[in-house]
């Protein structure tokens, strides 16, 4: 397989993953009962010209548990990137899933700080196209990262 499609199909798991953290605060089902069913009915459908393997179901299964086991740290983090008077419960579910799939790459994976920030900010993108958040996401991002691996940023 090439660089870039294996590039892509990363892109596709963090994407999916973030739809999964999405999903499990809407409806309430536990992490476990997203991903089988994520497993069951999207993995091996063709996104963007590349079809989802096996393989990319791992980093799924790590960024939607790993959300889940850090969360409280996560959301900490994501708090004291925020405005003082926007904690993360204000803020919209889709980003609140965004932000947790990032942290979850963030504290619990190495990943370096610019792809996460990198990865994300394309994903904010797909959610909002028209743009006024990516700027929003992106600074919530950056302060994120410089809190989880400050060595990454002198």
């Amino acid at each position: 397989m090439k660089p870039e499609e294996k590039r892509r199909m990363r892109s596709a798991a963090r994407f999916y993953a973030v739809q999964a953290l999405f999903q499990m605060e809407a409806s309430g089902v536990t992490v476990d009962t997203v991903a089988r069913e994520f497993e069951t009915h999207r993995f091996g459908e063709v996104m963007d010209g590349v079809e989802l393997s096996e393989g990319h179901v791992d980093l799924f299964r790590k960024i939607t548990s790993e959300a889940v086991n850090h969360q409280a740290r996560i959301d900490q983090m994501t708090d004291r990137a925020l405005v003082a008077k926007w904690p993360i419960d204000r803020i919209d579910p889709t980003l609140r899933a965004v932000f947790r799939a990032a942290g979850a790459e963030l504290v619990a994976h190495d990943t370096p700080p610019k792809v996460v920030i990198t990865e994300y900010l394309s994903i904010a993108d797909a959610f909002y196209p028209e743009g006024r958040e990516k700027a929003f996401v992106n600074a919530v991002l950056d302060h994120m990262a410089r809190e989880a691996h400050p060595e990454a940023f002198r």
